[in-house]
């Protein structure tokens, strides 16, 4: 395997989620994905018995956003610290805005819009607790420039690996 052309890209991240109808209102109703698919798995492959329903939210590339509830079957939910976890999906500027507002209206956690220089960015959290961020592009930078951008990303990652703080734990 030689990298980056064996990938071709992503096809789906998958959560757990707490009920699949309310996860649905969310992506589906609320930002607009569409359920694409929902299956119940009763057997797993190695022959254990479950019931789980397993959901895929279409995103505009292709990918999905899929998500399992596990009825009876531990998992502690809890609201995520951005820097834990977050799911990031890109949009339009004006999509930004629109979302945004309407996330004001709805009365759903809106936190934003923030300008981390080459994206804007806005952030809301869905009915599990995970930080739902919409992100538009405001780079202009050419493949030459990105290049560079790129070239310097170990160098900066080396750099931080050998001066990071101690953990504090």
């Amino acid at each position: 395997m030689s990298g980056k052309a064996d990938i071709f890209g992503l096809h789906h991240n998958a959560y757990r989620c707490r009920d699949a109808d309310e996860t649905r209102k969310f992506y589906e109703d609320f930002l607009g994905l569409e359920l694409a698919e929902a299956f119940e798995i009763a057997t797993t492959h190695t022959g254990r018995d479950t019931r789980v329903l397993h959901v895929f939210f279409e995103m505009g590339d292709g990918s999905y956003l899929a998500f399992f509830e596990a009825p009876g079957q531990p998992f502690t939910f809890k609201d995520q610290h951005d820097f834990d976890l977050h799911i990031a999906l890109e949009v339009s500027m004006e999509t930004l805005h629109a979302m945004f507002q309407k996330g004001k209206d709805a009365g759903i956690e809106t936190r934003g819009i923030s300008d981390h220089g080459f994206i804007h960015s806005i952030y809301f959290r869905d009915p599990n607790g995970y930080v739902i961020e919409l992100t538009a592009k405001t780079d202009t930078r050419d493949a030459d420039e990105w290049q560079r951008v790129k070239s310097g990303a170990r160098a900066a990652l080396d750099k931080w690996t050998a001066t990071k703080p101690a953990d504090a734990a």
